[in-house]
């Protein structure tokens, strides 16, 4: 048997160890200890971890890199980012919008983020962002999978065009239906919204992805009129609420009926931990609030939560690298999830999980999956997120696309013993 590429000595998310993966024709064949068969191009893992890709199943890309223009969000408020991307917005072109996606995208191969979710703005009237990202799209196929969610920015009623340039927008190719039911002008404009937003996703057998409730307003309860829809509609596992930060705000009474009626729905929860973390609580003094939705109660009560980057260097957000293992380590601390257990699902969270939430076809690392993989410079998923591991091998199709040097610091000199011992736990199966 000859195959295009053969990685040896993996170390999977699961905890397997010793275990070689064998590619060929842009699919995984094979996944077991010691293949014997020859190979255009051998890697050997050297025990440390292979993973599928890295998803960001929430980003907006159409604003992505423009930090500074036309000015810096001084306060670096929501509101004041906001405010900044509609004085933006009429000074964009085509070719601007273009040349910062790509230069993110090159980014995010390089950090072996291979499927990315970004909402784009179709408040414009000339759906240039639209335009832009579908030519991007086409342009990243072959080493990016792009999934673009018609986002109405103002308001799906407040915007006065926003309806009709969202169906615009879902003729011209994009693929999910999006909203912002708390951005309307009242509590009964947001509910109407969602009624109407997920009825077009039922018509048109679309997934919806709602920036739900992103407030510390614990009255902004959107995302149980979004379970209601759902399951109205029969959308189950097609639906994601975005953001739920008013989550963090509502009384545990409450939550205690809401949790169950998205599980019931089958909502798909995505928190944005850097954005949240910054973005929410500033009208607090102390105690402060967090801002991040609850991620350990909808986990535990069975619903599949996602993390999201949402922003890097744009008017909200003027940090960001493109690195989702910075997200998950951000969301571990802020949600206080430090069992073993719990710090392994978060690499899930930026993982497996979102592949669901974006239907990816063939994601994951059995036999038939797509070769699509990262070898990390780490000994498991704990050891990943605590370091932002480097990504030594990026691989598409079971084509290497990047590599990146090995780092060396002081815990990795000779004689010095290992700091944890990986099969002295139980690792969480992951998938």
């Amino acid at each position: 048997m000859s195959l295009d590429l053969l990685i040896r000595n993996a170390r999977l998310p699961n905890g397997r160890s010793g275990v070689d993966i064998a590619c060929e024709a842009g699919r995984i064949v094979a996944v077991e200890p010691g293949i014997e068969a020859e190979a255009g191009r051998v890697i050997d893992a050297a025990g440390q971890l292979v993973a599928p890709p890295f998803i960001d199943v929430h980003f907006h890309m159409d604003a992505t890199l423009s930090l500074g223009l036309p000015r810096m969000n001084r306060s670096g408020t929501l509101l004041e980012g906001i405010a900044l991307w509609g004085e933006l917005k009429p000074q964009l072109t085509h070719d601007a919008v273009i040349e910062r996606a790509l230069r993110y995208c090159d980014l995010a191969v390089s950090q072996g983020l291979l499927a990315i979710r970004s909402h784009v703005d179709i408040c414009d009237e000339r759906l240039l962002a639209v335009e832009a990202l579908l030519d991007v799209k086409d342009q990243v196929k072959d080493y990016i999978d792009l999934q673009l969610v018609a986002f109405p920015q103002d308001g799906y009623y407040r915007s006065p065009n926003a309806i009709g340039n969202l169906n615009r927008a879902l003729d011209m190719g994009v693929d999910v239906v999006g909203g912002i039911p708390h951005f309307e002008r009242t509590m009964a404009d947001g509910a109407a919204s969602l009624k109407a937003l997920c009825e077009i996703g039922a018509e048109r057998g679309l997934r919806v992805d709602i920036h739900c409730d992103e407030t510390d307003d614990p009255m902004s309860r959107h995302i149980e009129a979004l379970s209601y829809e759902t399951q109205r509609l029969g959308l189950h596992g097609r639906v994601a609420g975005s953001h739920l930060t008013s989550m963090h705000s509502m009384d545990n009474y409450y939550v205690s009926k809401l949790i169950p009626l998205m599980v019931e729905a089958g909502v798909h929860a995505i928190a944005n931990p850097l954005i949240n973390i910054t973005l929410q609580g500033r009208h607090d003094t102390y105690p402060k609030r967090r801002g991040q939705t609850r991620v350990p109660e909808l986990r535990e009560a069975g619903v599949n939560v996602a993390f999201g980057h949402d922003c890097v260097m744009d008017p909200w957000y003027s940090l960001g690298s493109a690195d989702m293992l910075e997200v998950a380590h951000m969301a571990l601390h802020v949600g206080q999830m430090t069992s073993r257990e719990a710090m392994t699902w978060c690499f899930e969270a930026v993982t497996t999980n979102p592949a669901r939430i974006m239907g990816l076809d063939g994601y994951g690392l059995a036999p038939g999956c797509n070769a699509d993989l990262v070898v990390l410079q780490a000994a498991d998923p704990i050891e990943a997120i605590r370091l932002k591991a480097t990504r030594l091998f990026v691989v598409r199709r079971g084509r290497v696309i990047a590599q990146g040097t090995p780092r060396v610091s002081s815990l990795d000199l000779p004689g010095r013993p290992a700091l944890v011992d990986p099969s002295a736990y139980a690792p969480h199966e992951v998938g």
